[in-house]
């Protein structure tokens, strides 16, 4: 039988547009519990192709999840630590708030208080 040529659409569209699309868990955290909208990897510069790990943007509010920090990773490199400063000193001038976390703080109470605190406005010492 050959293929219904009335219908471009091939079997890969067809599967990309009836597949469930899947959402990262940190996002899908701030959204039902912080009530906040986050956005997975935004970028924030308009020119260089810097992107925040999440941010949130109506608050310029973003978190870095700084990997590698015990196995030498990009971040603790070098150079790797020197492109991370004029990332986040950029971020800063351009109004951004950044905050760093690693992999395995991501998803705990901590980091979601901490998120929560800057958007409130709420932190006291």
């Amino acid at each position: 039988m050959k293929p219904d040529k009335s219908h471009p659409t091939s079997n890969k569209t067809r599967q990309k547009r009836n597949s469930v699309e899947l959402r990262d868990v940190f996002t899908v955290i701030c959204k039902t519990d912080l009530k906040l909208d986050c956005v997975k990897e935004y970028r924030f510069h308009p020119k260089r192709r810097w992107r925040f790990d999440y941010a949130f943007p109506e608050h310029k509010i973003a978190l870095e999840v700084e990997g590698g920090v015990w196995t030498g990773g990009r971040h603790v490199s070098p150079q790797g630590f020197l492109g991370d400063i004029e990332k986040y000193n950029t971020a800063g001038l351009m109004g951004w708030r950044v905050f760093r976390t690693t992999p395995d703080e991501l998803y705990k109470t901590a980091t979601l208080a901490l998120i929560k605190q800057a958007v409130d406005g709420s932190y006291c010492p």
